[in-house]
């Protein structure tokens, strides 16, 4: 996780993000310390990467790289210039703890849009993700296109569970991506367009529990009946972003 300091809406880069609807900041700081307890609180170690000044956007940490086994871990080329800065921060953390680093000239932002479904990684793209990075690497891999700008990352819409259970927002894919979700025959959690846009998805697991953002009581409840407890937490200055609780963090 990245402390947020320097957070803030100073540019847009997505649909949510408006400068003239900045973050509060103090509500911004008891959000992300909010997180971070309650991370802590369920067994999770956190490690901290320093914030830069002129880098607001690095406080969402997912988009940092992609983390692969053996220590391994290829660091993300931003889409937008906006964030580029950020690739030698990010690459100075994983040297310094002992990461062995990959770099990639092709656009890609790590595990906002490449997650591991068991075994597979689940590789997004239409927005910020090139889909010719995914050959670069040598593991099992699946593609999926968003389609919805308001979903421009795939852990804004798509939120692996434990073993085959998966909760998603099918809207933010194209007919054939969400045909390919069937084929993997998981237990899908398909939660509302509603909760969806207050990034249901964009959760934090940790065992049997979920972090999730605050206003999803269906998908609070779906997630009940499937034996996981939620844990619901206020991140309204980070939706405006176009964020939310897995964004803020980056498993290691």
């Amino acid at each position: 996780m990245c402390k947020p300091q320097h957070y803030g809406i100073n540019y847009s880069i997505n649909p949510w993000m408006d400068v003239n609807n900045g973050a509060d900041y103090n509500k911004s700081i008891q959000q992300w310390n909010d997180l971070e307890a309650k991370i802590k609180e369920l067994g999770a170690t956190v490690k901290l990467v320093e914030p830069a000044e002129d880098l607001p956007d690095m406080v969402f940490t997912a988009n940092a790289a992609l983390i692969l086994k053996n220590g391994n871990a290829i660091v993300s080329h931003f889409a937008h210039k906006e964030r580029a800065k950020e690739e030698e921060h990010f690459t100075k953390w994983f040297v310094d703890n002992g990461y062995k680093v990959h770099h990639t000239s092709i656009i890609f932002e790590g595990a906002g849009d490449a997650l591991f479904f068991g075994d597979i990684l689940i590789g997004g793209h239409g927005f910020r993700s090139d889909v010719t990075f995914y050959e670069e690497i040598s593991i099992s891999y699946a593609t999926v296109r968003l389609v919805d700008p308001y979903f421009y990352h795939l852990d804004t819409c798509f939120c692996p569970l434990e073993g085959t259970d998966y909760m998603i927002w099918p809207g933010a894919f194209d007919g054939i991506t969400n045909q390919f979700f069937k084929l993997l025959k998981g237990n899908e959690i398909s939660v509302p367009e509603n909760e969806a846009r207050q990034f249901a998805c964009n959760a934090v697991r940790i065992g049997r529990n979920v972090i999730l953002p605050e206003g999803c009581p269906v998908t609070m409840q779906m997630l009940c009946d499937k034996g996981y407890i939620p844990h619901p937490l206020d991140m309204s200055e980070y939706i405006k972003s176009g964020g939310a609780c897995k964004c803020l963090t980056l498993v290691i």
